[in-house]
């Protein structure tokens, strides 16, 4: 299996574009070399994944090519609105797997889909602190204290969107000292020490235990993100997109995603 750094923005698009052309030109058939049980999966699969599946959807590939030999799955994390836009423009995916329906139906409304997407997963928001919580927040109110210096994903992507929902619920008012692309950047400032806190997914500070404590507060529970996945219309190997979406959302794909601190749907 291979997984690609997380790109961000449309410097990345032409990148991930030559990449995943140059993978499906060396990747062998994209419909062949099935395993005996699904016959229709083998070839190289293609995953546009939200950064905040990294953990899950590495592991997920790892047991899929283990289950359909000869299958090598191909891992692009990115923003999810960063992944949609790449696949609006061509990128040649076979599946995408989004932190937000909202990034989601960029990707139907242009008819890229093939079918409907299906939510697959939760996920809901924590503060991230530095271990031990030096600064010692309880709470988003504890964010707006002066001298505290929060991270945020930008409003455009599901993180920032769901913080920005927290915080309102919470009735807090914060100037963040950085906006991040995704929920990677924003829990990379905590572990960097560069910020005092971040509001990230559950699953990315427990994936970061042993660099961050997670603070959970009541206020997350109204900004819930459903997780939707499809396989995609022109994916070069549809039949491989479709095998990888059922193990997702299968027994198996359903152990991972809880391990990780995901929800179920």
């Amino acid at each position: 299996m291979r997984a690609q750094r997380p790109r961000r923005g449309a410097a990345g698009v032409t990148a991930a574009v030559l990449a995943l052309a140059a993978v499906a030109g060396c990747g062998g058939s994209a419909s062949g070399g099935g395993s005996a049980g699904d016959p229709g999966a083998g070839g190289t699969v293609s995953v546009f994944a939200a950064a905040s599946l990294t953990e899950s959807f590495t592991r997920l590939g790892r047991d899929f090519e283990a289950a359909h030999p000869g299958t090598t799955v191909v891992l692009n994390f990115a923003g999810s609105a960063a992944l949609a836009a790449q696949i609006n423009q061509g990128a040649p995916a076979d599946v995408f797997a989004s932190a937000a329906t909202r990034n989601m139906a960029t990707v139907t409304g242009a008819g890229n889909a093939d079918g409907d997407p299906v939510v697959f997963a939760r996920n809901q928001l924590v503060v991230a602190v530095p271990k031990g919580n030096p600064r010692g927040v309880a709470g988003p109110a504890d964010l707006a204290r002066p001298g505290v210096k929060v991270a945020l994903c930008a409003e455009q992507v599901p993180c920032g969107a769901a913080a920005r929902t927290a915080l309102d619920a919470a009735s807090v008012a914060l100037t963040p000292v950085t906006l991040e692309q995704d929920v990677r950047g924003a829990l990379s400032k905590v572990r960097l020490g560069e910020v005092d806190a971040a509001l990230v997914y559950r699953t990315d500070a427990l994936a970061a235990a042993a660099d961050v404590t997670a603070v959970e507060f009541p206020e997350s529970a109204r900004a819930v993100n459903d997780y939707p996945i499809v396989a995609l219309r022109d994916a070069p190997n549809p039949d491989g997109a479709r095998a990888f979406v059922a193990y997702v959302r299968s027994e198996r794909g359903r152990e991972v995603l809880t391990e990780a601190g995901f929800q179920a749907p």
